[in-house]
C-alpha cells in the first residue's frame, strides 16, 4: 500500500478512502469538499488508493490565502509528494484546473488527469451575477433533509458541504472566499498551464455545461494523449447527475491509463 509520509500526511484536509497501490487523488469544486467524493472513492477502490483533499478554503483545511491557482497547486504538489510514485489526479471544476495545472507544473508528480467540466478561459465572466443565488439560500439551513430538499438533484453533494452550528446548517466554506478564488478565473486564462500537460488526460464535459463552448474539446485536443467525453443530459456535477456515464469514462480512461 502507498503510505502517506511526513507531516502532510496529518493535514486535517486529507481523506483516505482506502485502496492500495496506486495514488489516486481526488480534487473537489468550489464550495465543495473531499467528502463529497465518496460515492466515486467507493468505485476507485479497485484502481488504487484513494485519497481526496480538501483545497484550502473548503472542509477542514486552511481558512487563509493566498486564493490563486498557484497555492492551490503548490498544496496538491505538496500532498503528491508523500506518495513512492505519481499519482492520477481527477478534479471536477476548480479541481479540474489545479489537476491540469498540477500536471504541468510537476510532472514528475503526475501520471494521469481527469477533468470534469472545466474550461481554461471564462474572462469577461463576474462572480457578482452570483451573488444574488447564493445569497438567497435559506442559511442557515433547518435540516440535511431540508440541504437535499432545496439543492434537488445535488442535494446529495451539497449536504457534505453543510456544517451544523447552534442555529442550524452552514456552508462549511466562507462565500466572500469563494467570490475572491472564482474572480481570479474572470480575469486570467490558463491555456499555458493546458499546453504543460504531457500525461494521459480526459476531459468529461456536461451535456448541459455552462462553460465556454468548444472549450473543454480543445483542452482535450491540445494535450497529447487527451480525450474528450461529453455526457449529454448532465449537468455540471456530471459524477453525481450521471454517475454510471461518468464511472463508464473515467473507468475505461484508467483501465487503458493503467494497465487493467
Amino acid at each position: 500500500m502507498t503510505e502517506l509520509r511526513g507531516p502532510d500526511a496529518e493535514h486535517v484536509g486529507v481523506v483516505d478512502f482506502g485502496g492500495q497501490g496506486q495514488p489516486i487523488v481526488l480534487l473537489h469544486g468550489l464550495m465543495g469538499r473531499a467528502r463529497t467524493w465518496w460515492p466515486v472513492a467507493q468505485w476507485l477502490l479497485p484502481y488504487g488508493h484513494v485519497v481526496g483533499l480538501d483545497a484550502r478554503g473548503h472542509g477542514r483545511a486552511a481558512r487563509t490565502g493566498p486564493w490563486t491557482t498557484e497555492q492551490f497547486v503548490e498544496d496538491v504538489a505538496a500532498l503528491l509528494r508523500t506518495f513512492d510514485e505519481p499519482a492520477v489526479l481527477i478534479g471536477h471544476s476548480m479541481g479540474g484546473l489545479h489537476a491540469w495545472a498540477t500536471a504541468a507544473t510537476h510532472p514528475e508528480l503526475v501520471r494521469a488527469v481527469v477533468v470534469e467540466d472545466m474550461a481554461p478561459d471564462q474572462r469577461g465572466r463576474t462572480v457578482e451575477t452570483w451573488r444574488g443565488y447564493f445569497e438567497s439560500w435559506p442559511v442557515p439551513f433547518q435540516s440535511l433533509a431540508h440541504v437535499r430538499e432545496f439543492f434537488g438533484s445535488t442535494g446529495n453533494y451539497f449536504a457534505e458541504c453543510v456544517e451544523e452550528r447552534e442555529d442550524g446548517y452552514h456552508l462549511i466554506a466562507d462565500l466572500e472566499d469563494l467570490y475572491e478564488i472564482a474572480a481570479e478565473w474572470g480575469r486570467r486564462e490558463y491555456w499555458s498551464f493546458v499546453d504543460g500537460v504531457r500525461c494521459p488526460l480526459l476531459v468529461v464535459e456536461a451535456g448541459d455545461t455552462a462553460m465556454p463552448p468548444g472549450q473543454q474539446a480543445e483542452l482535450a485536443a491540445r494535450v497529447p494523449k487527451g480525450r474528450h467525453v461529453v455526457v449529454e443530459g448532465a449537468g455540471h456535477v456530471v459524477h453525481d447527475d450521471a454517475p454510471e456515464a461518468y464511472r463508464g469514462a473515467v473507468e475505461a480512461f484508467l483501465s487503458e491509463v493503467l494497465g487493467r
